[in-house]
């Protein structure tokens, strides 16, 4: 029987497992392959958009990029994260195979940090695989790259809040405790205030990060380059945007590098109507308890201490919904060991010397 004759009977009987399996034990126990096993712990490393989000911020700071411009956005169930660097770019002959498993360019810098180990050519082979859509757009070797990477919320979760920032606490000790839904301003905010010494990342709507892009390229780039330069792909990718002369071409450049925006976006933009972002960690509610916080009687006093002090400083409305939701995240874990609704109303009244926060107990049926 010819090979292919042979091929095609056994995946006619058996299906693709036996492309997975590398031994059969017997009783239903097998060996798999290695590329099996990698792929299941691929799939396994990404569980959510957030983790999509930690892992490209984690590779853009690999490539030394000093500069990271992070695009959100959704519609329906389909989130759409483009991602900016001014980092080491990628080599031309690699553009299709940077998404293949151990794939890397860490080859003796494999290490851990915040995030756990990183380095094994796995996390864009995991974020393909969890993905609608993984592409790289734009690179240019030693200018940087765009990604785009789409996802499937009904398949790929997310934290339904979106929106909330989190809290950054810096108690006695020294020790920063964030507090905060683990959306993904929360995962952008811990890179960013990790990383601060490494790299500034911008975070926001796909026309905020145009036209943070527009005012970084116009600042850097010369203006003789931006009059004659006839060949976007020569610029490096953050500073395209600089080149165009109207909002056309502004447009038909944002889509070359992941930013889908419409003229009129685009007009506002070169018109200054819409401001560029600033970087990302200095939008953080850092605050330091080491000069209010008096004997905290028990673990995390000292963390909320920082809200009200001695002087009478009282707490914004903004400051007051990121308090409910840190004990709202609190109480989740508690309310379902003991069968109780974790979707209450908690209370938060702020007095001179203490913060009194009231959650009701409502057993479920």
């Amino acid at each position: 029987m010819p090979a292919q004759d042979l091929t095609d009977f056994i995946e006619q009987v058996t299906g693709e497992s036996h492309l997975r399996v590398e031994d059969d034990l017997g009783d239903g126990f097998v060996v798999l392959k290695v590329s099996e096993a990698e792929r299941r712990q691929a799939r396994h490393d990404v569980r959510s958009t957030e983790d999509i989000v930690i892992e490209m911020l984690r590779n853009a700071r690999d490539a030394h990029a000093r500069h990271i411009f992070l695009a959100v956005s959704k519609e329906g169930q389909s989130r759409r994260l483009t991602m900016l660097d001014d980092g080491d770019g990628i080599p031309g002959h690699l553009v299709k195979r940077i998404f293949d498993a151990r794939v890397t360019s860490k080859l003796d810098s494999v290490h851990i940090d915040t995030w756990g180990v990183h380095g094994r050519g796995m996390a864009l082979y995991a974020v393909r695989l969890n993905s609608k859509k993984a592409n790289v757009v734009a690179t240019k070797l030693g200018g940087g790259s765009s990604f785009v990477i789409e996802t499937d919320t009904s398949k790929l979760p997310e934290k339904v809040d979106q929106s909330s920032m989190p809290l950054f606490i810096v108690n006695e000790s020294g020790t920063v405790v964030v507090r905060g839904t683990r959306n993904i301003n929360r995962i952008v905010a811990e890179f960013a205030y990790v990383d601060k010494d490494n790299c500034s990342v911008y975070l926001g709507s796909p026309v905020e990060i145009a036209a943070t892009l527009w005012e970084f390229g116009c600042t850097l780039l010369p203006n003789s380059t931006r009059a004659f330069c006839t060949n976007a792909d020569e610029i490096e990718v953050c500073k395209r945007l600089a080149l165009a002369s109207d909002p056309e071409e502004f447009s038909t450049l944002a889509a070359s590098i992941g930013l889908d925006l419409s003229e009129r976006s685009a007009r506002r933009i070169m018109d200054g109507e819409i401001a560029p972002l600033a970087p990302f960690v200095d939008a953080l509610n850092v605050q330091n308890t080491t000069s209010v916080a008096k004997k905290p009687k028990k673990r995390g006093a000292k963390e909320i201490a920082g809200l009200a002090d001695a002087r009478g400083l009282k707490i914004s409305h903004v400051e007051k919904e990121q308090l409910v939701q840190a004990v709202l995240d609190a109480f989740e874990p508690l309310a379902e060991s003991f069968y109780l609704n974790p979707h209450v109303d908690v209370s938060v009244t702020v007095r001179k010397d203490a913060i009194h926060l009231t959650i009701p107990i409502d057993k479920q049926s």
